[in-house]
């Protein structure tokens, strides 16, 4: 069985990423990027599924975990009657291959120590021939994959796994490294990992001391930036939601989809999250995937894409795999990519507009892809859709959703007033002044006070708290007070923001699904905009209070459970509590994140 979700590390090369327990075991790695087949899956199976297991043959009496500062470099102790040793595990930046490397050091002591090795290509099923190089190295081979184990440890093979057993002194270290390559290229070439490690650790120094962000709980905001960064697909630029797929939003239930993919809908919190932190380069490069993905006829823009902007991610269910504690059905795919979802058409048009305000350097034909989007949008703007939780089946009048097709019109609007571009300013107007009296008058409930989720509906949705914030109405406005009060009192369990109403209605025999903690983060947003700072900050302390002991944070958190849910490590809760943490550390000034997209 599977750690907990919680219990697990992240390391990465900037363009995959493997999850590691604190148990010694790599349970997940999409191999050579975020989007490949699985070749450990252990994550959403057993250890027949594949997985890299080192730790102590005897008993661990105490183990601990931390990542060396500012770094993705993952240091695990474990301590015996006999000994302690260290397992370092990180992935080098990327040269002419992937590589995973694992040093086992001994600190106090000598510990005897056991390794195995369950190669799985294709998530989890196919099984590779193996056999030993002319260099000792062994070799594993399954159609287009193959891995190559490099050692000085004497390996074996037993039941279709690699095995070895090693004993570890004080002062020695002992290396593991594991590369990916395509099957039909000769063997990757050996890397030194004493040379790798000083490299790796370099590369994550130097680029955690660009970032300018002083304020309270650096660190954890280091660390999601950190995370960011690992989840940034380097080639391009784009973003991947989450490294992994179908970890449960409900635990047990079947809402579990592939997160590997990146996300309109995260540009505009992103650019932020990076612009306001220092990243002005990553931020550039967020954008221009941004304007790569998008470019085409506008009514064919998705609400996602794939790393390199891949259109076609066909949804389909790896039925071998029992799921993450018997959650299924496991998906790979994401059949959302071909929903309506109106409120991405807002965080492009926002996003292009706050990289002008930052002085990004933008491409020449940024505008002219603007204007053709919010052309379409202006045909089409007063469909039902699918919304921002892209929900399944007949499309509604989502509040969030006109919300934001509101803030594509005014966003363009600026840009061409602020800038000088060329634009049917009087029409653009017109319709951003209709679809704010259409949302006021049919999306809003004066028997609650409050916005509600869709169009003639009395329930709530988490995602109305961004109205405040995207600058369609001021925090001050009783109608956006009203909708805060209706949340605190109908959308949180345990101090944390769920983003369904829990009165909904449903068919689903599932068990109710964690808070969204993205959601209750942006209430603190809400909170500081409103000028109740300290309610704020209490909020934020919680939603932080919950990350693991490595600053991690996944979609979701069962409060009853008290543990994670979803995928993880979840970029989009990562985003939020950088913006939120800007915000808190921000509050008396005018730049803040949530001051920044509601001007």
């Amino acid at each position: 069985m599977s750690c907990r979700i919680e219990d697990y590390g992240l390391i990465g090369d900037c363009e995959t990423a493997a999850l590691v327990g604190r148990d010694g075991s790599i349970d997940w790695l999409c191999w050579p990027a975020f989007d490949s087949d699985a070749c450990f899956a252990a994550l959403l199976g057993t250890n027949r599924n594949g997985r890299w297991v080192i730790r102590p043959a005897e008993e661990i009496k105490k183990s601990s975990r931390r990542y060396w500062d500012n770094t993705l470099i993952l240091e695990t102790r474990f301590e015996t009657a006999n000994g302690t040793v260290a397992l370092i595990d990180f992935m080098p930046p990327r040269g002419k291959a992937s590589d995973v490397v694992r040093l086992v050091r001994g600190v106090t002591g000598k510990v005897k120590l056991q390794m195995q090795l369950v190669i799985r290509f294709g998530f989890g099923i196919d099984i590779p021939w193996v056999r030993r190089t002319e260099d000792s190295a062994l070799q594993a081979i399954a159609g287009q994959d193959m891995t190559v184990l490099r050692t000085p440890v004497e390996t074996r093979g037993e039941d279709l796994t690699t095995v070895a057993n090693f004993e570890v002194s004080e002062g020695d270290t002992v290396p593991f490294v594991l590369t990916y390559g395509p099957s039909h290229l000769p063997l990757p070439e050996p890397i030194n990992p004493a040379v790798a490690l000083q490299e790796t650790e370099d590369f994550w120094t130097e680029w955690c001391s660009h970032c300018t962000y002083q304020g309270e709980h650096r660190d954890l905001v280091m660390r999601s930036l950190i995370t960011l960064k690992a989840l940034t697909y380097e080639p391009t630029g784009g973003i991947v939601a989450a490294p992994t797929t179908s970890l449960p939003e409900k635990l047990g239930g079947g809402r579990n989809w592939d997160y590997r993919f990146c996300w309109l809908r995260d540009a505009t919190f992103t650019l932020l999250a990076l612009m306001n932190s220092g990243y002005t380069e990553e931020a550039s490069a967020w954008h221009n995937w941004l304007l790569r993905a998008a470019a085409g006829w506008p009514s064919n823009m998705q609400i996602m894409y794939g790393i390199m902007g891949q259109r076609r991610l066909l949804e389909w269910e790896a039925g071998w795999l029992p799921g993450y504690e018997g959650a299924q059905p496991v998906r790979v795919g994401n059949a959302a990519h071909a929903q309506l979802q109106l409120d991405v058409y807002g965080e492009l048009i926002d996003a292009f507009h706050q990289s002008r305000m930052a002085e990004l350097k933008l491409d020449d034909e940024t505008w002219a892809l603007e204007r053709a989007v919010i052309e379409h949008l202006a045909e089409v703007w007063d469909q039902p859709d699918h919304g921002i939780w892209e929900r399944r089946g007949d499309g509604k009048h989502y509040v969030s959703s006109k919300v934001m097709t509101w803030v594509a019109f005014d966003r363009g609007i600026k840009s061409a007033e602020r800038f000088g571009f060329d634009a049917p300013l009087d029409r653009w107007r017109m319709l951003r002044d209709e679809i704010c009296v259409d949302v006021c008058e049919n999306g809003f409930d004066p028997k609650q006070k409050t916005f509600v989720e869709s169009y003639g509906s009395q329930l709530l949705d988490a995602s109305i708290l961004l109205m405040p914030a995207v600058g369609f109405l001021p925090a001050s406005d009783p109608r956006v007070r009203g909708t805060i009060a209706a949340i605190e009192k109908y959308m949180m369990r345990d101090g944390f923001v769920l983003r369904h109403d829990p009165r909904e209605v449903s068919d689903e025999n599932q068990p109710i699904e964690g808070a969204f903690l993205a959601c209750s983060l942006w209430l603190a947003d809400a909170y500081v905009l409103a000028g109740e700072v300290a309610k704020a900050q209490i909020l934020f302390d919680r939603v932080v209070g919950v990350a693991n002991d490595l600053g991690l944070l996944a979609e979701e958190f069962d409060s009853g459970e008290g543990r994670q849910s979803g995928n993880f490590p979840q970029a989009l809760t990562h985003i939020a509590l950088i913006n939120t943490a800007h915000n808190l550390s921000d509050a008396r000034k005018s730049d803040k994140p949530a001051m920044q997209r509601s001007k």
